[in-house]
């Protein structure tokens, strides 16, 4: 597995990782000093705090491994064979498959990490009080962001997943208790998320060394997150959502990326590297050509029709191409399908494919690929010449503001108020240039949330898993093959290329490796289905 870290600062009873090549924020962790002075001074202080955002850029984490989970929707499918990942897809899966188990344990060591910094932060010595209102208001959000990842993908409401924070009397000296729902892991994360946004400063106040931390924006809309996934248990969740959504667009300044020359090149614009840090920037993985995600190789064709080393997986369905309206121009910008242009390390382009199963490729992350000359990716500036960790200068996004804007609509759709979630709805069709929606429909709200976030991290599988749209999980999946597959022009027939599957809600949350079973000494029990 890879890791962009080499060696450890001692921080309580654990350890701050060290990347060797990728600097998140001005400043990255290094040396290995004790934790007698772990936390004095602001050089210390900012290192240690920026050492928690290093398993951002982990292949098991937001490189790659946690995106199987959500591969499991009926939006894309494995694209290369591996039986783990096939596992996945299918619901039947065991835990111990390596892209479920070490992301469970990655994910625990970030929330660890951010424990022990707010255990140390408060007591603190030689910094100024906003620079540690600041550091805790990024523990905080970087322990709600690691627990609600482990909360949503392994919890359920009658199970929820092993938590213990610094605050409890017993925390260091117990197994963290595995908690009765999830909801109680939703209560507390959301705690979090709410400290964190009344500690954490504007993006905007942010000069460009510190882009990357934490910001109140970024914890506000996974409060919002947070209590959407939760209303699938408690309704009364939805009606906190509405005003959070106000407050990210009128106190954070968070808006759609619009007026450029066309609806498609607005749309297009959201994911070019020169908005990496634009207004519709809420939360992402901050990439680089040394570090970062590797999520845009991992989608890009396999071996890169012979020019870099993309890696092939991830491929969208037919079902998915299908679901856009014809004058949608989302679906252009987010897959390829044969005979479509684009600019390939300063080369024009007709997509084709040998290696799609499905005859399409994500097109979203295709922007960095677009430099160079001649075809030479050694000319281009903004992808890693190694092949072999494909990250790029174009940030991995995770949470954009037209999902804040979905999730305003969704509530007050949920609420009764169809009539008011035509504005917010509209405002990201309309960006498209597609015609508004006067009283829109949980179907319309679905259609739009597919269409918008497709192969991005929103994770469709969940939201299926919340809307109990059990039937388009387990539908078979198809895809287009093409009679000649180094053709753009060939002709195609529409096939099977995923079999039904059979997924019940008994496995809504996915399961527990055995090992981590073991090592509690029966005090965790396994995920209920599995």
């Amino acid at each position: 597995m890879k890791r962009l870290i080499i060696i450890c600062l001692v921080l309580s009873a654990g350890v701050l990782l060290n990347s060797c090549s990728k600097n998140w924020v001005d400043t990255k962790p290094n040396g290995t000093p004790s934790a007698a002075y772990q936390w004095d001074g602001v050089d210390m202080v900012t290192k240690s705090v920026a050492a928690l955002y290093i398993p951002f850029s982990y292949e098991s984490t937001w490189g790659r491994d946690l995106f199987y989970m959500q591969n499991a929707s009926d939006d894309l499918i494995v694209g290369r064979a591996k039986a783990s990942a096939e596992n996945i897809k299918n619901f039947i899966c065991t835990g111990d498959e390596g892209y479920l188990a070490q992301g469970w344990n990655d994910l625990y060591f970030m929330l660890n990490k951010a424990n022990q910094a707010i255990a140390g932060l408060p007591a603190a010595t030689n910094i100024s009080e906003d620079l540690r209102k600041r550091s805790l208001g990024e523990a905080y959000f970087i322990r709600g962001f690691a627990h609600f990842w482990i909360a949503y993908l392994w919890g359920s409401k009658t199970q929820g997943v092993p938590y213990d924070g610094v605050e409890n009397k017993e925390f260091g000296t117990r197994v963290p208790p595995q908690l009765p729902s999830v909801t109680d892991n939703y209560a507390i994360i959301a705690s979090d998320f709410q400290k964190a946004a009344d500690m954490l400063p504007l993006f905007s106040t942010y000069s460009d060394a510190d882009k990357g931390r934490a910001h109140k924006a970024a914890a506000l809309g996974y409060l919002v997150k947070t209590y959407a996934y939760w209303a699938q248990y408690d309704n009364s969740k939805w009606a906190l959502i509405p005003d959070l959504c106000d407050k990210i667009k009128n106190d954070c300044g968070r808006s759609l990326i619009t007026g450029q020359a066309t609806p498609a090149d607005n749309y297009k614009s959201v994911f070019k590297i020169a908005n990496n840090w634009s207004s519709e920037y809420i939360w992402s993985v901050n990439s680089g050509t040394q570090g970062g995600s590797e999520f845009m190789g991992v989608v890009l064709e396999n071996k890169g029709w012979g020019l870099y080393n993309g890696w092939g997986y991830f491929q969208p369905t037919e079902e998915l191409y299908d679901e856009y309206e014809a004058n949608d121009p989302r679906r252009e910008a987010t897959i390829l399908k044969f005979g479509d242009s684009f600019t390939y390390f300063g080369l024009s382009k007709k997509y084709y494919s040998t290696n799609s199963l499905s005859g399409f490729q994500i097109n979203k992350y295709m922007e960095p690929y677009s430099y160079g000359t001649n075809g030479d990716s050694k000319t281009n500036l903004y992808i890693n010449q190694n092949g072999d960790y494909p990250t790029t200068s174009l940030n991995l996004p995770l949470m954009r503001y037209a999902e804040i804007l979905l999730f305003k609509a969704e509530a007050l759709i949920q609420l009764g108020r169809n009539a008011d979630a035509a504005a917010p709805l509209n405002e990201v069709r309309a960006r498209v240039g597609l015609a508004p929606k006067t009283s829109p429909t949980m179907d319309d709200l679905k259609h739009e949330r597919r269409c918008e976030l497709a192969c991005e991290w929103t994770d469709r599988c969940m939201d299926l898993k919340r809307w109990n749209d059990v039937a388009k999980i387990n539908a078979p999946l198809h895809g287009r093959n093409y009679a000649n597959k180094t053709d753009p022009a060939s002709s195609f027939t529409i096939q099977q290329v995923w079999a039904a599957r059979n997924y019940t809600a008994a496995k809504a949350a996915w399961p527990i490796a055995a090992n981590v079973l073991s090592n509690s000494n029966g005090a965790y029990k396994q995920t209920p289905g599995w």
